[in-house]
């Protein structure tokens, strides 16, 4: 944890995500990656020099089967505050819209029903989970979808909102995540969305794995291209 909190400090000195006197929630899904983070933010403020308030929220999107008492026990364990937000997100998508696209849409609808439970609590900032290959992902999600060079970025300003997303694990690669919860026996709740692992994310994830077999380095040399051009919101605040 001491490694995963110093790579999850050093991406947030870099971009300035924390500011003394912060309250932060993490948008946690039930999934392995906004689990760690959790934990790992945790462990963070045992030593950050500024001092920040933690929260835990989960948008419940009206999947089945969806049971959340894992994380509220393992909050309550930490003293996190936890809140469920419910919503009617997958009736909106699946049923009512019957989207062929449903990713775009929910993706739309989350960030707007988290954004107004934040701004209700009184809490400034959304950590996500992103990481390291998240990252990867989103660059060759634009440029084959969409025929532009692009990636979300590591701060966002949510100006009609005015709640700043911050993705606190960019520099921390899967595998890890993988191996951390693992070793750290974090609760992680099986999504039950219909479209899980058969999204247009998850055929990229499979080319880059592909890519990677011949070019072991095509990770780590597109995430320095990310920087070093760099894209919008990725310039760093220190140096590397």
């Amino acid at each position: 944890m001491n490694k995963i909190s110093g790579l999850v400090r050093r991406c947030v000195d870099d971009y300035t995500m924390i500011d003394e006197g912060d309250e932060i929630a993490v948008g946690v899904s039930g999934g392995k990656d906004s689990m760690l983070l959790l934990a790992a933010l945790q462990h963070l403020r045992t030593y950050y020099p500024k001092r920040f308030g933690l929260h835990a929220i989960t948008l419940d999107m009206g999947f089945t089967g969806m049971n959340f008492s894992p994380i509220a026990a393992y909050c309550a364990g930490l003293d996190i505050p936890y809140y469920i937000v419910k919503s009617d997100i997958a009736d909106v998508v699946f049923e009512e819209r019957k989207e062929k696209n449903p990713c775009s849409l929910c993706a739309k609808m989350r960030r707007g029903a988290l954004n107004n439970a934040l701004k209700a609590r009184g809490i400034g900032k959304l950590a996500l989970g992103h990481h390291f290959d998240d990252a990867v992902e989103t660059f060759f999600m634009s440029l084959i979808y969409e025929g532009r060079i692009s990636c979300f970025e590591p701060v966002t300003d949510m100006t009609r909102s005015g709640i700043q997303q911050i993705r606190p694990m960019l520099y921390v690669r899967e595998r890890i995540v993988l191996s951390a919860v693992e070793r750290f026996s974090l609760p992680v709740v099986q999504s039950t969305c219909p479209v899980d692992g058969a999204s247009k994310r998850e055929e990229i994830k499979e080319l880059v794995e592909r890519l990677s077999q011949t070019y072991p380095d095509l990770r780590n040399k597109v995430f320095g291209a990310i920087k070093r051009l760099p894209l919008h919101g990725w310039d760093c605040v220190t140096d590397d």
